[in-house]
């Protein structure tokens, strides 16, 4: 039987239909296999991967870190220019404001905090010298982080260390570019520290006719009025800095401080309330401008709104256990005596959760430093004159172990080891005569 002819033509068709498919399939099982050959030795990459976002480069950290120290928040500042260092770790620039406000954060931190911020700050100066040993600004900000670190310890060896070590780097910086006011102020702050007053003055005035534009050249100079007596110039010098950096609340405790130096103590509140408000609107739970203002109704007898400020000091830092030592003085102050000891023995041995009538919370105690002799001396002193002897000798011995050249501390501690002696001798219990209070205020780095 004959196939009619369009029924060959429709076969033929389908034939040739089914020899393209099996092309089609053939190809496919090549690229498919091509793809996954690209695919797992990493040509090819996997479809539908999420748009790569551009990565930040180091000199947009910086201009962050600029606008964040502009506000006022260091610790954002610190941050950005952190990670600028880390994109870029040749960036000298960075490392060098990295290490200048690191330390320039430091006073404003807890003793053991600010120590290991000013570690940090010594770091990247020395990394910033490294990288360029060329820079003027590199060994300028080498001698700020390594003169401020003389500031915070005790320790004479170390002091002297630290400042001969800032002074080589100060020279380096005006050696470099004797122009440099960056330099030629940091370098009379050491110089300064050195107890080389004529010097630093001249190199400060100097440093501030070079460049009255920069905040640091006229907070080195408030700090060597300010380090001499002469607090009323100090303060114009403060608020020149103030005005070109009007969020770094530092400053304005400094005006306070100097304020309260010469008992003007609105004044001296004005600026304290001024830094807390600037941390305030920024979000930073800042205790040290309630210190300050604790400090000052203290000086003026006022106890009650004192302790308030303290106890809101602490609520932003409950665990700081200098807050507690000035709760405590404020209270032995206001002749509360008993009431002083839990928060000095936090301050000075520490406290357990349960011991801590305050916050609740454990605090460490404080190594005995210029920052918390008074407390140490303040509570040895309440324990003697409340018949705890066996808890207040090895407290005054240790004072009067390490201040034994100090006339005011030392008589002090020794006054409350002989009102022991007395009280083995007689069974009485003498009256509580409050320690001197001068060292309050300016010792170095004045506290607030």
């Amino acid at each position: 039987m004959r196939v009619p002819s369009n029924n060959r033509k429709l076969f033929e068709a389908r034939g040739r239909d089914y020899r393209t498919w099996l092309a089609v399939v053939g190809l496919g099982i090549v690229f498919l296999f091509w793809f996954l050959s690209g695919y797992f030795s990493g040509r090819i990459e996997p479809l539908f991967l999420p748009t790569p976002t551009p990565t930040r480069t180091a000199g947009s950290f910086v201009q962050e870190g600029q606008a964040n120290f502009g506000a006022g928040n260091l610790s954002a500042a610190i941050a950005a220019y952190q990670d600028a260092v880390t994109v870029d770790p040749l960036n000298v620039e960075a490392f060098i404001e990295l290490a200048r406000l690191q330390a320039y954060s430091a006073p404003l931190l807890t003793p053991a905090e600010a120590a290991a911020r000013l570690a940090a700050a010594r770091a990247n100066a020395d990394q910033a010298v490294l990288l360029d040993d060329l820079s003027s600004d590199a060994h300028a900000v080498r001698a700020l982080a390594y003169d401020w670190s003389a500031g915070s310890t005790l320790i004479i060896e170390e002091r002297e260390a630290y400042l001969a070590t800032a002074a080589q780097a100060a020279v380096r910086a005006t050696q470099l570019d004797s122009s440099n006011a960056l330099a030629i102020a940091y370098r009379a702050e050491v110089l300064m520290d050195q107890g080389q007053f004529e010097q630093a003055r001249q190199l400060a005035e100097l440093a501030v006719s070079l460049e009255p534009n920069l905040m640091d050249t006229h907070r080195v100079f408030a700090y060597i009025l300010e380090s001499t007596g002469f607090y009323s110039r100090a303060i114009e010098e403060y608020l020149a800095a103030a005005e070109l950096a009007p969020n770094y609340t530092y400053l304005y405790i400094k005006v306070g401080q100097n304020y309260r130096q010469l008992e003007l103590y609105a004044q001296a509140l004005e600026y304290f309330e001024k830094a807390a408000l600037i941390n305030a609107a920024l979000g930073i739970n800042d205790p040290l401008p309630y210190v300050a203002i604790a400090k000052t109704y203290t000086r003026q007898g006022e106890f009650f709104i004192a302790a308030r400020n303290a106890e809101k000091a602490l609520d932003f830092d409950p665990t700081n256990a200098t807050i507690y030592g000035e709760l405590g003085i404020i209270r032995f102050r206001a002749r509360n005596y008993e009431g002083s000891i839990p928060p000095l023995r936090c301050a000075v041995v520490g406290c357990t959760a349960l011991e801590n009538e305050e916050q609740g919370v454990a605090v460490q105690g404080l190594p005995l430093d210029n920052n918390s002799v008074a407390f140490y001396y303040t509570y040895g002193s309440v324990l003697a004159a409340l018949n705890q002897c066996d808890a207040a000798e090895p407290i005054l011995n240790q004072v009067l172990a390490l201040y034994r050249n100090d006339e005011i501390i030392a008589g002090i501690a020794q006054e409350s080891l002989n009102v022991c002696r007395i009280l083995r001798e007689s069974g009485g219990i003498p009256t509580a005569t409050p320690p001197s209070d001068e060292m309050d205020d300016m010792q170095g780095t004045p506290s607030p």
